[in-house]
C-alpha cells in the first residue's frame, strides 16, 4: 500500500528539527516557557503558584490552554479539508503554522510575550496533532519522550527476535530524536549569533515541508520521487525548475 506523503521520513525529520528550534526560541525569548511541552509548562505553572506569582501562573496557563485549542483546531481542519482532492489538510495546517510564526517573528519582545508564547503553543499543537506517523510508525514531531519510548521498545523487540524489523524502526526513531536535538543546537547557536529574527528559519522550513507533502507535486519533485522508488535515474532529462511553477503547484 502506498505510504501517505505526510509520513515521509524527511518531512518528519524537518518537522522535528523545527520543533527543537521552536522550543529554544520560546524558552529564551518568549517568557521562559516550553512551547512543545505541556507537562513542563504545568510544572512551571505550579512553581509560580507556589512562589505566589499568580500573574506568572496565569501566563503559563495561557500556553497550556492554547495547546488544547490547537488540538481542537487541527481536528476541525481535518474534518473540513480531509476529502478535498487538490488540497491536503496537512498543507492547510502547515500554511497556518507558517503564517502565525511569521507574525511571531515580527513581534517585538516585551510584556506581551506570554500571549506570543500561547500562539507558539497553539502552532505546536496543530503540528503534533496533524503529523502523527512516520513510515507507518506513531511519532511526535515536537517532543521526544514518546519517540524514545517507542524506539527503545522496538529495539528490545528486535533483540528478543520478536520483530525482525525492530532495528529499522528503532533507527527511524533515533533519527527523529537526533533531528530534534540538532534543531535545539542550531537554534541556540543562531539565536545567540543573529538574535530573535533567526527564528524566521522555522516558518521557512514549514513551507518546505508543505512541498514534500503536496498531493500534486511539481514535475521536478515527481522526478526525484521516481528515482527514490526505483533506485535509478528516470528516463529523460531532469525537469527544469521554475519558481513560478513551484508557486503554482502549491496554490493551485
Amino acid at each position: 500500500m502506498r505510504r501517505e506523503r505526510e509520513e515521509r521520513l524527511l518531512a518528519a525529520c524537518l518537522l522535528s528539527a523545527a520543533g527543537g528550534f521552536t522550543d529554544v526560541y520560546s524558552y529564551l525569548f518568549r517568557g521562559g516557557v516550553f512551547a512543545n511541552a505541556v507537562t513542563g509548562n504545568l510544572v512551571i505553572l505550579g512553581l509560580r503558584l507556589a512562589s505566589g506569582d499568580v500573574t506568572g501562573a496565569l501566563h503559563g496557563a495561557c500556553a497550556v490552554l492554547a495547546y488544547g485549542a490547537g488540538v481542537v483546531s487541527a481536528n476541525a481542519i481535518h474534518a473540513r479539508y480531509a476529502h478535498v482532492r487538490r488540497l491536503g489538510w496537512h498543507q492547510v495546517v502547515l500554511w497556518i503554522e507558517a503564517a502565525l510564526l511569521t507574525v511571531v517573528v515580527c513581534l517585538p519582545g516585551g510584556p506581551g510575550d506570554f500571549a506570543v508564547a500561547a500562539v507558539i503553543s497553539f502552532v505546536c499543537a496543530l503540528q503534533v496533532q496533524t503529523f502523527r506517523r512516520v513510515r507507518g510508525l506513531p511519532f511526535a514531531s515536537t517532543m521526544c519522550t514518546g519517540n524514545l519510548r517507542s524506539g527503545a521498545d522496538a529495539l528490545y523487540l528486535w533483540m528478543s527476535r520478536a520483530d525482525a524489523n525492530g532495528l529499522s524502526k528503532a533507527r527511524h526513531y533515533a533519527l527523529v530524536i537526533v533531528c530534534f536535538v540538532s534543531g535545539v543546537v542550531l537554534g541556540a547557536l543562531l539565536l545567540k549569533g543573529l538574535g530573535a529574527r533567526a527564528f524566521a528559519l522555522v516558518p521557512a522550513t514549514l513551507v518546505a515541508v508543505s512541498l514534500l507533502v503536496h498531493r500534486r507535486p511539481a514535475a521536478w519533485l515527481r522526478w526525484l520521487r521516481r528515482r527514490e522508488r526505483t533506485g535509478r535515474l528516470p528516463e529523460g532529462p531532469f525537469p527544469k525548475i521554475e519558481p513560478k511553477e513551484i508557486f503554482r503547484q502549491i496554490f493551485r
